[in-house]
């Protein structure tokens, strides 16, 4: 992977990972009743107010672009903690912060493993691409994931909800990335 981007995605993840763990000691792991697809529905509604203000190029609220795309990359890592939680049916409600902390992490950890490898293979596409671009891709694997929780989670050839959150993450973090190179502060 390019060295460059290695410290972009380190330094994205850092401000999102840095919001995410001061929300989860204000707020706790309040995000635990959410059901994936509620989690799901989340990653929508940000994704689509990106592409309204987009195509809009105004806003009225004062949360900006930047804001849902933090939003996006930490609700994706919600929605990856909660398919394993899922998977346990005695899973706390209430989870300690150094418990969160460290699945953030992990979950971090293996998206930067695919970020890698689909970097290797696509040779950095993501940074010929419009911004706009990676807001519709955003927006198709949301409607994706919904396609297969609607199926329960069956399909025949597709990947699963878990490598859609993973993409969405990753995206997020390109188009911050794109968003930081073109509004140096």
């Amino acid at each position: 992977m390019n060295p460059h981007t290695l410290t972009q995605f380190d330094a994205v993840i850092g401000r999102c990972r840095t919001l995410f763990l001061l929300k989860t000691a204000d707020y706790g792991t309040a995000w635990r009743v959410l059901r994936p697809s509620s989690v799901t529905d989340q990653l929508f509604i940000k994704a689509a107010r990106i592409r309204s203000i987009e195509e809009k190029g105004t806003q009225r609220v004062a949360e900006g672009v930047e804001s849902e795309l933090v939003g996006l990359v930490n609700y994706s890592v919600i929605g990856l903690m909660q398919l394993e939680l899922t998977d346990q049916p005695d899973a706390p409600t209430e989870l300690p912060l150094p418990a969160v902390e460290a699945a953030y992490d992990r979950h971090i950890a293996e998206n930067l493993a695919l970020l890698d490898a689909k970097n290797h293979d696509y040779d950095e596409a993501w940074r010929q691409m419009r911004r706009s671009s990676l807001t519709d891709i955003i927006l198709m694997k949301l409607h994706r994931t919904r396609q297969i929780e609607d199926q329960q989670g069956q399909t025949r050839v597709s990947e699963g909800v878990d490598a859609n959150y993973r993409d969405i993450l990753n995206y997020a973090v390109f188009a911050l990335i794109k968003l930081g190179e073109e509004n140096p502060t």
